[in-house]
């Protein structure tokens, strides 16, 4: 399902979104994403971003979300710094059902310096979002906004990162393989990959 990612296959530096020119001079490696580069297959584009989730008055942690825009299968994991960034490409690419082309993400300074450098050395793509843009990001605002709804607002999470992440990705697992989504006409994205990878055989 991967897409190999050869010369031909490079984003071109500094095109891309009409005022990120500025904010990108500071990025070595990201790119805007440009007006052409389109997702039509999983693969192609996984959205990355983080939520404050205050479980108790003065209690605060920063949970990342990854969401794959086509198929909508996500990746969720606690404490967004730029060291915990880097490390989240680990997770992020053992537990995507499929090799990544590219990431996308905000301004934020967890998803500068390593996290930059480390996608490069892995051959991702990173496009960044200029500033005030969170709608270009809209898979992933979206899916934050059904994690809160659906696991952060209703359960008891635990306030050590360990156990949290436990829970996140038992979450994680009912919500990509049992819980139906009415885009893909209530089925799960594990069963939207698997129908998508048997038309592509057909």
């Amino acid at each position: 399902m991967a897409k190999a990612m050869g010369s031909a296959d490079r984003v071109t530096p500094r095109s891309g979104v009409p005022g990120s020119r500025r904010a990108l001079r500071l990025r070595p490696y990201a790119v805007g994403k440009p007006r052409e580069y389109a997702a039509s297959e999983p693969v192609d584009l996984v959205e990355v971003d983080t939520l404050d989730v205050r479980p108790l008055p003065g209690v605060v942690f920063k949970p990342f979300t990854a969401r794959d825009v086509v198929s909508r299968w996500d990746v969720l994991h606690t404490r967004a710094t730029a060291q915990t960034a880097t490390q989240f490409l680990d997770t992020l690419q053992h537990r995507m059902p499929f090799s990544i082309r590219a990431l996308q993400v905000d301004g934020g300074s967890e998803f500068a310096a390593e996290f930059e450098q480390a996608c490069q050395q892995r051959g991702l793509h990173l496009f960044v979002l200029p500033p005030r843009s969170p709608k270009l990001n809209g898979a992933v605002e979206r899916a934050n906004r059904t994690h809160t709804e659906e696991f952060y607002q209703v359960t008891p999470c635990s306030l050590e990162m360990k156990k949290l992440n436990r829970e996140l990705r038992h979450w994680e697992k009912i919500y990509n393989t049992v819980r139906p989504h009415q885009a893909h006409g209530y089925l799960t994205p594990l069963q939207f990959l698997r129908q998508t990878s048997s038309q592509r055989k057909e």
